[in-house]
């Protein structure tokens, strides 16, 4: 297939005085796993319709290959499109269904039958083409629609939560496969969708966007790591978001010094060098960073508050805490639970984090303030 590379300039659209999209300025290589991560309505699902055709932006162009298509109609961008309902012909057979495409390109029949049954090979679907849609199971579903649109050897593949549908086993598994295929077939491929597993697991870059505009593009290791701002900190993952106040550089670390007179280690590989001593910062600790360790038996030191556990949720490969502890909730992900104590609710705890778990995130001043106060008011 020939894949495409897809540019956004400065896409925007709105919706009479609402701008549901807005300033998108985005490159994406042919052959790349691309992804649009973000809550419902953030407006990733209109900017993959303004790339395949079906909405015209307000501002800013689209391109395919360096080649600007704002003019040029869907059916001429070729670009394959799975939609979240899968869309398939209800009455036809998987074989009609999965043809459908090549036969308004008017195909030679032999063709035809060629191209489908590699498509449906493609999918592991071969010996289903007399089926109807009712007749497959809903993983079966999926894989017929990426099949009608792989027939048609787009340039451009664009998936609108295709996997939403499925039930979790199921996601996870059709998440392999899809990826498998699409490095396999090396076809440019923009995904949609709100959730962070999927997006970290699958793509080679990702967009996070949030309220119409896009807030961070990165590799997946770079947007968990190194989040631009808190929403997404917060959205990518989960995140423990605490303020404080910069007292001290002392060597490879800054100490930030939190509410209820707890201090935290920074390790200064993770700043960007723009902070000063008495800054108000934001930092975070992702839940797999915290360790939960019985008080009586944990030294005093920086990176270090006793709590409470407040909720305890078994789930095999790990064990989800939530701890009250500094006036708030802190949430915890403790891994291999079979090696490990496992805490009840009402038991003392001492939470502790490593420096190199520890990110400064940039935020608003005044809110970082605000979060400031409210912690210190509490004491």
């Amino acid at each position: 297939m020939n894949a495409a590379a897809v540019r956004l300039d400065r896409i925007g659209k709105r919706y009479g005085a609402q701008w549901v999209v807005r300033d998108v300025n985005l490159s994406i290589r042919a052959g790349e796993f691309f992804t649009f991560l973000g809550p419902s309505g953030c407006g990733k699902t209109t900017l993959l319709r303004m790339i395949a055709g079906f909405i015209a932006p307000d501002e800013g162009l689209v391109y395919l290959d360096n080649q600007a298509v704002n003019q040029v109609p869907p059916w001429q961008r070729n670009i394959g499109m799975v939609f979240q309902n899968y869309a398939l012909w209800p009455h036809m057979t998987v074989f009609e269904n999965v043809a459908f495409g090549l036969r308004e390109r008017k195909l030679s029949r032999h063709e035809i039958d060629s191209r489908v049954g590699k498509a449906l090979e493609q999918v592991s679907l071969k010996g289903t083409e007399y089926r109807r849609p009712s007749q497959l199971s809903g993983g079966q579903q999926q894989r017929a629609a990426l099949a009608r649109t792989l027939v048609i050897q787009p340039r451009v593949l664009l998936l609108d939560e295709p996997l939403s549908n499925l039930d979790a086993k199921l996601r996870v598994e059709m998440r392999l496969e899809l990826l498998k295929l699409q490095r396999h077939v090396g076809l440019t491929t923009i995904y949609v969708t709100h959730d962070q597993e999927e997006a970290l697991a699958m793509s080679t870059r990702i967009a996070v966007i949030d309220r119409g505009q896009m807030v961070q593009e990165g590799q997946p290791r770079e947007i968990y790591e190194q989040p631009a701002n808190e929403f997404v900190a917060d959205f990518v993952g989960q995140a423990n978001l605490l303020s404080g106040k910069v007292r001290a550089m002392v060597e490879n670390n800054l100490t930030v010094e939190l509410a209820h007179g707890l201090k935290a280690e920074v390790s200064l590989q993770t700043l960007d060098g723009s902070t000063r001593l008495g800054d108000i910062v934001l930092i975070g600790i992702r839940p797999e960073a915290v360790r939960l360790i019985d008080p009586s038996t944990a030294s005093p030191g920086l990176n270090r508050v006793e709590g409470t556990i407040l909720a305890s949720a078994y789930e095999g490969a790990c064990v989800e805490y939530e701890i009250a502890a500094l006036g708030k909730t802190i949430k915890a992900r403790v891994t291999n639970p079979k090696t490990k104590r496992v805490f009840k609710p009402g038991e003392k705890i001492a939470v502790t984090f490593a420096a190199e778990n520890v990110t400064l995130i940039p935020a608003k001043l005044d809110e970082a303030k605000s979060r400031l106060e409210e912690g210190t008011a509490e004491q």
